[in-house]
Protein backbone atom coordinates (compact mmCIF):
# COMPACT_ATOMS: atom_id res chain seq x y z
CA UNK A 1 0.00 0.00 0.00
CA UNK A 2 0.95 3.55 -0.69
CA UNK A 3 -0.20 6.57 1.13
CA UNK A 4 -0.08 10.18 0.31
CA UNK A 5 -0.39 12.68 1.77
CA UNK A 6 -1.38 16.02 0.72
CA UNK A 7 -0.33 19.24 2.22
CA UNK A 8 0.85 17.48 5.45
CA UNK A 9 1.62 19.80 8.47
CA UNK A 10 4.67 16.94 9.78
CA UNK A 11 8.15 17.82 10.34
CA UNK A 12 11.05 17.59 7.88
CA UNK A 13 12.52 14.73 10.25
CA UNK A 14 9.24 13.06 10.59
CA UNK A 15 7.99 13.17 7.22
CA UNK A 16 11.95 11.93 5.80
CA UNK A 17 10.64 8.83 7.74
CA UNK A 18 7.82 8.13 6.30
CA UNK A 19 9.00 8.83 2.60
CA UNK A 20 11.88 6.35 3.68
CA UNK A 21 8.51 3.89 4.42
CA UNK A 22 7.05 4.66 1.18
CA UNK A 23 4.75 7.56 1.74
CA UNK A 24 4.54 10.41 -0.95
CA UNK A 25 3.79 13.88 -0.04
CA UNK A 26 2.29 16.45 -2.62
CA UNK A 27 1.99 19.59 -1.62
CA UNK A 28 0.39 22.75 -3.10
CA UNK A 29 2.02 25.57 -5.22
CA UNK A 30 3.89 27.41 -2.99
CA UNK A 31 5.69 31.49 -3.83
CA UNK A 32 8.71 30.05 -4.59
CA UNK A 33 7.64 26.77 -6.73
CA UNK A 34 5.45 29.13 -8.76
CA UNK A 35 8.64 31.56 -9.14
CA UNK A 36 10.78 28.33 -10.43
CA UNK A 37 7.81 27.38 -12.82
CA UNK A 38 7.75 30.63 -14.25
CA UNK A 39 11.11 30.18 -14.70
CA UNK A 40 11.09 27.61 -17.02
CA UNK A 41 7.78 29.30 -18.51
CA UNK A 42 10.11 32.18 -19.58
CA UNK A 43 12.85 30.12 -21.17
CA UNK A 44 10.44 27.42 -22.98
CA UNK A 45 8.70 30.33 -24.53
CA UNK A 46 12.25 31.36 -26.14
CA UNK A 47 13.07 28.55 -26.80
CA UNK A 48 9.70 27.42 -28.66
CA UNK A 49 9.04 31.07 -30.54
CA UNK A 50 5.71 31.38 -31.26
CA UNK A 51 4.52 27.73 -31.03
CA UNK A 52 2.90 26.25 -28.08
CA UNK A 53 5.07 23.93 -26.41
CA UNK A 54 2.46 21.30 -25.48
CA UNK A 55 1.55 20.90 -29.20
CA UNK A 56 4.59 22.07 -31.04
CA UNK A 57 5.60 18.16 -31.44
CA UNK A 58 2.81 17.77 -33.92
CA UNK A 59 4.37 20.45 -36.32
CA UNK A 60 8.37 19.93 -35.85
CA UNK A 61 10.26 16.85 -37.30
CA UNK A 62 11.50 14.68 -34.16
CA UNK A 63 15.52 15.28 -34.70
CA UNK A 64 14.59 19.21 -34.76
CA UNK A 65 12.41 18.84 -31.82
CA UNK A 66 15.47 16.84 -29.99
CA UNK A 67 17.70 19.73 -30.90
CA UNK A 68 15.41 21.78 -29.61
CA UNK A 69 15.33 20.36 -26.29
CA UNK A 70 19.31 19.59 -26.19
CA UNK A 71 19.56 24.04 -25.91
CA UNK A 72 16.88 24.50 -23.71
CA UNK A 73 17.14 22.18 -21.08
CA UNK A 74 20.94 22.79 -20.32
CA UNK A 75 20.23 26.48 -20.02
CA UNK A 76 17.57 26.09 -17.27
CA UNK A 77 19.75 23.51 -15.67
CA UNK A 78 22.42 25.91 -15.03
CA UNK A 79 20.39 29.52 -14.85
CA UNK A 80 21.78 31.06 -11.75
CA UNK A 81 18.77 31.77 -10.82
CA UNK A 82 17.79 28.13 -10.19
CA UNK A 83 20.41 27.95 -7.32
CA UNK A 84 18.17 30.28 -5.23
CA UNK A 85 14.86 29.24 -5.97
CA UNK A 86 15.66 25.51 -5.24
CA UNK A 87 16.63 25.86 -1.29
CA UNK A 88 13.58 28.92 -1.57
CA UNK A 89 11.13 25.97 -2.43
CA UNK A 90 12.72 23.62 0.23
CA UNK A 91 12.52 26.57 3.01
CA UNK A 92 8.64 26.97 2.30
CA UNK A 93 8.29 23.51 2.36
CA UNK A 94 9.91 23.15 6.48
CA UNK A 95 13.81 22.06 5.01
CA UNK A 96 16.67 22.37 7.39
CA UNK A 97 18.17 24.61 5.27
CA UNK A 98 21.33 23.69 6.60
CA UNK A 99 21.20 20.03 7.16
CA UNK A 100 19.53 19.89 3.53
CA UNK A 101 22.01 19.54 -0.30
CA UNK A 102 20.25 19.27 -3.12
CA UNK A 103 21.52 18.53 -6.90
CA UNK A 104 20.72 20.50 -9.82
CA UNK A 105 17.24 20.56 -11.25
CA UNK A 106 16.16 19.12 -14.61
CA UNK A 107 13.68 20.30 -17.19
CA UNK A 108 12.20 16.93 -18.12
CA UNK A 109 9.56 16.17 -21.08
CA UNK A 110 7.70 13.28 -21.74
CA UNK A 111 5.78 13.38 -25.34
CA UNK A 112 2.79 12.34 -26.56
CA UNK A 113 2.00 9.07 -28.71
CA UNK A 114 5.83 7.84 -28.53
CA UNK A 115 6.65 10.92 -30.83
CA UNK A 116 10.02 10.98 -28.89
CA UNK A 117 10.97 8.50 -25.97
CA UNK A 118 14.74 8.60 -25.81
CA UNK A 119 17.60 9.66 -25.15
CA UNK A 120 17.17 13.27 -24.56
CA UNK A 121 13.37 12.50 -23.59
CA UNK A 122 14.03 9.26 -22.21
CA UNK A 123 10.87 7.60 -21.13
CA UNK A 124 11.67 5.58 -18.01
CA UNK A 125 10.87 2.02 -18.03
CA UNK A 126 10.28 0.77 -14.28
CA UNK A 127 13.47 1.31 -12.00
CA UNK A 128 14.70 3.01 -8.72
CA UNK A 129 17.19 6.03 -8.56
CA UNK A 130 19.06 3.71 -6.18
CA UNK A 131 19.94 1.24 -9.62
CA UNK A 132 21.67 4.07 -10.39
CA UNK A 133 24.10 4.90 -7.58
CA UNK A 134 21.76 7.09 -5.81
CA UNK A 135 22.15 7.01 -1.73
CA UNK A 136 19.35 5.63 0.14
CA UNK A 137 18.77 8.37 1.89
CA UNK A 138 17.99 10.35 -1.44
CA UNK A 139 14.39 12.27 -1.91
CA UNK A 140 13.02 13.07 -5.19
CA UNK A 141 10.83 16.44 -5.72
CA UNK A 142 8.75 16.66 -8.93
CA UNK A 143 7.07 20.04 -10.26
CA UNK A 144 4.25 20.33 -13.24
CA UNK A 145 5.20 22.84 -15.17
CA UNK A 146 1.92 22.82 -17.16
CA UNK A 147 -1.35 20.93 -16.10
CA UNK A 148 -0.80 17.30 -16.28
CA UNK A 149 -3.25 14.55 -16.63
CA UNK A 150 -3.56 10.52 -15.08
CA UNK A 151 -2.17 9.70 -19.19
CA UNK A 152 0.82 11.76 -19.03
CA UNK A 153 2.42 11.71 -14.86
CA UNK A 154 4.78 9.24 -13.47
CA UNK A 155 3.65 6.17 -12.08
CA UNK A 156 4.33 4.08 -8.87
CA UNK A 157 4.61 0.43 -8.52
CA UNK A 158 3.96 -0.09 -4.82
CA UNK A 159 3.97 -3.40 -4.68
CA UNK A 160 7.80 -3.44 -5.19
CA UNK A 161 8.76 -0.94 -2.43
CA UNK A 162 9.95 -4.03 -0.26
CA UNK A 163 10.28 -6.58 -2.58
CA UNK A 164 12.93 -6.89 -4.71
CA UNK A 165 12.73 -6.91 -8.71
CA UNK A 166 16.25 -8.99 -10.45
CA UNK A 167 17.62 -6.16 -12.43
CA UNK A 168 21.17 -4.84 -14.01
CA UNK A 169 22.11 -2.66 -11.47
CA UNK A 170 25.47 -4.32 -10.86
CA UNK A 171 26.32 -3.29 -14.41
CA UNK A 172 26.19 0.10 -13.93
CA UNK A 173 28.66 2.38 -12.09
CA UNK A 174 28.22 6.49 -11.85
CA UNK A 175 31.81 7.48 -12.25
CA UNK A 176 31.82 5.37 -16.04
CA UNK A 177 27.94 6.89 -16.43
CA UNK A 178 29.24 10.40 -16.46
CA UNK A 179 32.68 9.58 -18.84
CA UNK A 180 30.80 7.63 -21.11
CA UNK A 181 27.11 7.98 -21.61
CA UNK A 182 25.33 11.16 -19.91
CA UNK A 183 26.76 13.41 -22.10
CA UNK A 184 25.48 11.41 -25.24
CA UNK A 185 21.67 12.01 -24.68
CA UNK A 186 21.02 14.04 -27.31
CA UNK A 187 22.42 11.95 -29.95
CA UNK A 188 20.07 9.26 -29.42
CA UNK A 189 16.68 10.61 -31.59
CA UNK A 190 15.46 7.40 -32.66
CA UNK A 191 16.61 4.51 -29.91
CA UNK A 192 18.60 4.22 -26.74
CA UNK A 193 21.65 2.40 -26.90
CA UNK A 194 23.00 3.33 -23.24
CA UNK A 195 23.35 0.61 -20.84
CA UNK A 196 21.16 1.88 -18.00
CA UNK A 197 19.85 -0.35 -15.59
CA UNK A 198 15.68 -2.35 -15.96
CA UNK A 199 14.13 -4.87 -14.56
CA UNK A 200 15.27 -8.19 -16.05
CA UNK A 201 12.31 -10.04 -15.06
CA UNK A 202 8.97 -9.35 -15.75
CA UNK A 203 7.32 -6.29 -13.91
CA UNK A 204 3.30 -6.36 -12.74
CA UNK A 205 2.63 -2.52 -13.46
CA UNK A 206 -0.51 -2.76 -11.58
CA UNK A 207 -1.61 -2.04 -8.82
CA UNK A 208 0.07 1.57 -9.45
CA UNK A 209 -0.62 4.89 -8.27
CA UNK A 210 -0.91 8.34 -10.24
CA UNK A 211 -0.23 11.37 -8.43
CA UNK A 212 -1.21 14.74 -10.56
CA UNK A 213 -0.48 17.92 -9.30
CA UNK A 214 -1.20 21.35 -10.12
CA UNK A 215 0.86 23.39 -11.80
CA UNK A 216 3.75 24.61 -9.54
CA UNK A 217 2.33 21.39 -7.04
CA UNK A 218 5.24 19.48 -5.68
CA UNK A 219 5.19 15.56 -5.23
CA UNK A 220 8.09 14.41 -2.94
CA UNK A 221 9.10 10.81 -2.89
CA UNK A 222 12.19 7.91 -1.54
CA UNK A 223 14.60 7.55 -4.69
CA UNK A 224 13.68 3.68 -3.53
CA UNK A 225 10.10 3.92 -5.10
CA UNK A 226 9.88 1.75 -8.10
CA UNK A 227 8.25 4.41 -10.81
CA UNK A 228 8.22 4.63 -14.04
CA UNK A 229 7.07 7.27 -16.77
CA UNK A 230 3.73 6.40 -17.75
CA UNK A 231 3.10 5.73 -21.55
CA UNK A 232 1.77 9.48 -22.64
CA UNK A 233 -1.62 9.56 -24.65
CA UNK A 234 -2.89 12.61 -23.03
CA UNK A 235 -2.28 13.98 -26.85
CA UNK A 236 0.07 16.81 -25.48
CA UNK A 237 4.08 16.91 -24.18
CA UNK A 238 4.20 17.09 -20.55
CA UNK A 239 6.56 19.46 -19.23
CA UNK A 240 8.14 19.53 -15.66
CA UNK A 241 11.53 19.81 -13.24
CA UNK A 242 12.69 17.52 -11.05
CA UNK A 243 15.31 17.46 -8.21
CA UNK A 244 16.40 15.48 -5.59
CA UNK A 245 17.59 15.96 -1.82
CA UNK A 246 19.06 14.51 1.05
CA UNK A 247 20.05 15.45 4.50
CA UNK A 248 23.14 15.12 5.67
CA UNK A 249 22.62 13.99 9.46
CA UNK A 250 20.75 10.70 7.75
CA UNK A 251 23.67 10.54 5.09
CA UNK A 252 25.82 10.43 8.04
CA UNK A 253 23.64 7.77 10.26
CA UNK A 254 22.90 5.89 6.92
CA UNK A 255 19.32 6.73 7.89
CA UNK A 256 17.17 6.05 4.67
CA UNK A 257 14.87 3.56 2.78
CA UNK A 258 16.44 -0.54 2.35
CA UNK A 259 18.42 -1.58 0.15
CA UNK A 260 16.62 -4.37 -1.20
CA UNK A 261 17.49 -4.91 -4.87
CA UNK A 262 20.59 -2.20 -5.81
CA UNK A 263 23.96 -3.70 -6.77
CA UNK A 264 25.48 -0.36 -8.38
CA UNK A 265 28.98 1.08 -7.80
CA UNK A 266 29.74 4.30 -7.15
CA UNK A 267 27.59 7.35 -5.65
CA UNK A 268 25.63 10.26 -6.42
CA UNK A 269 26.37 12.34 -3.81
CA UNK A 270 28.97 14.23 -4.95
CA UNK A 271 26.32 15.79 -7.13
CA UNK A 272 25.04 17.59 -3.60
CA UNK A 273 25.62 21.32 -2.76
CA UNK A 274 24.15 22.72 0.56
CA UNK A 275 21.44 25.36 0.50
CA UNK A 276 22.84 27.75 2.40
CA UNK A 277 26.61 28.27 0.71
CA UNK A 278 26.45 25.61 -1.71
CA UNK A 279 29.10 23.98 -0.12
CA UNK A 280 29.65 20.39 -1.50
CA UNK A 281 29.03 17.28 -0.17
CA UNK A 282 32.19 16.02 2.21
CA UNK A 283 34.16 14.12 0.01
CA UNK A 284 34.93 11.26 2.86
CA UNK A 285 30.95 10.69 2.77
CA UNK A 286 31.17 10.25 -0.60
CA UNK A 287 34.10 8.38 -0.37
CA UNK A 288 32.65 6.12 2.73
CA UNK A 289 29.45 5.51 0.41
CA UNK A 290 31.63 4.19 -2.77
CA UNK A 291 33.20 1.77 -0.54
CA UNK A 292 30.30 0.67 0.99
CA UNK A 293 29.36 -0.09 -2.82
CA UNK A 294 31.95 -2.07 -3.69
CA UNK A 295 32.06 -3.88 -0.74
CA UNK A 296 28.45 -5.12 -0.81
CA UNK A 297 29.61 -6.99 -4.48
CA UNK A 298 32.95 -8.81 -2.52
Amino acid sequence: MTTVFSNSVVDDDTRRGLLYEGKVFTYSATPASKELVGLAHQLIAEAFGGRDPETAQFAMPVEEFAALLAELKPRFIHHPRCKELLPAVLADLGCELDRTYFDVPRLRTSTSNDYLTSGISYAFHPHRDCWYSAPFNQLNWWIPIYPVVPENVMAFHPRYFDRPVRNGSARYDYAEWNQTSRLSAAQHVRSDTREQPRPEEPVELDPQVRVVPEPGGVMLFSGAQLHSTVPNTSGRTRFSIDFRTVNIDDVRARRGAANVDAACTGTTLRDFVRCTDLDPMPEELALEYEAEALARLS
